[in-house]
């Protein structure tokens, strides 16, 4: 399948397959990442020279890329929520790689996880709005997504010039809310990618070299964006458990992507009004069962600092 096909007729259950592999891979990424980080602080180097950091960072961008191919294959509203599937393993790998072990309330968390992704593979947006490279264009320069762009472009440089400075080491939603708007241009670049490709690669007419123009402008919004995710997210793995940040950051991310994807393309408006329904109540469910996953996480950790005083009493 080539990338010019990928927009032209949809392929719902392929990218719901490459969306749950994908999250397999995200979900080792924070873990090892973090063990990385771990590992290197005991011995006082850096965690760029080990090797467990670098197998994260492989797995991370196998993950990323296998995103990139299920945003172009099926609707982001349907994608982005699967990322629960990541957080699951994440929390199975961390107990075992950090010894971050599951309590029951844990264990509850997860089954609401895999339920509630379960709700929103059957009855999420199936189908796309837009489907062209002129349909995307309109849509990009709507006031309503130019006014969102805007907003979160102030937040982010606060957060990055003022917040991550002053408050990133003590408060993780700095860093969260960092990499969760920056969400905003990572899943539309990619899906945009995909539509400009049609032109480009597949014989459009692309002449006037506007196809070109969209393309290395959606790139670069890409990887700039990814990069800078990159940045924050191992800075707040050197500060917090990378079970919390990953379970605070699927939630906030899914949030502002979904935000995003139904401003420009509109996903929802393909759905009927109980399908929408059902779908904002599946993730609700997932997102109770992330925040009873960092719940368990917390418990975990306090429960493992007071063990660790009365034994040295």
């Amino acid at each position: 399948m080539t990338l010019s096909g990928m927009n032209s007729t949809s392929h719902p259950l392929s990218g719901v397959f490459l969306a749950v592999v994908s999250s397999f891979f995200n979900g080792s990424t924070f873990v090892l990442q973090r063990k990385g980080i771990l590992r290197c602080r005991r011995t006082g180097v850096s965690y760029l020279t080990d090797g467990v950091w670098w197998s994260g960072t492989v797995a991370m961008i196998i993950g990323q890329i296998g995103n990139f191919l299920a945003y172009n294959l099926a609707p982001a509203a349907m994608v982005t929520p699967l990322g629960a599937v990541g957080v699951l393993f994440g929390s199975v790998l961390a107990s075992w790689i950090l010894q971050e072990h599951l309590n029951l309330l844990g264990k509850l968390a997860c089954v609401l996880c895999c339920c509630g992704s379960v709700v929103l593979i059957v009855h999420g947006p199936k189908s796309e709005s837009v489907t062209s490279r002129l349909e995307l264009e309109q849509r990009l320069s709507d006031p309503v997504f130019v006014t969102f762009v805007v907003l979160v472009l102030v937040l982010l440089v606060v957060l990055i010039v003022w917040a991550a400075p002053v408050h990133g080491s003590s408060n993780i939603m700095v860093y969260v809310s960092i990499c969760s708007l920056l969400g905003s241009f990572t899943v539309p670049s990619s899906k945009g990618l995909g539509l400009a490709a049609q032109d480009i690669f597949g014989g459009g007419a692309a002449s006037d070299g506007g196809a070109v123009a969209l393309f290395l402008g959606l790139l670069g919004a890409l990887v700039v964006s990814i990069l800078v995710q990159f940045f924050f997210i191992n800075k707040a793995l050197q500060c917090f458990s990378s079970n919390i940040f990953e379970a605070i950051y699927y939630v906030t991310f899914t949030s502002t992507v979904m935000v995003a994807s139904a401003l420009l393309f509109r996903e929802w408006s393909t759905l009927t009004f109980t399908d929408a329904l059902v779908t904002v109540c599946g993730f609700a469910t997932v997102s109770v069962g992330v925040t009873l996953l960092r719940m368990s996480q917390e418990a975990s950790i306090t429960w493992k600092k007071k063990e660790g005083g009365e034994k040295r009493e």
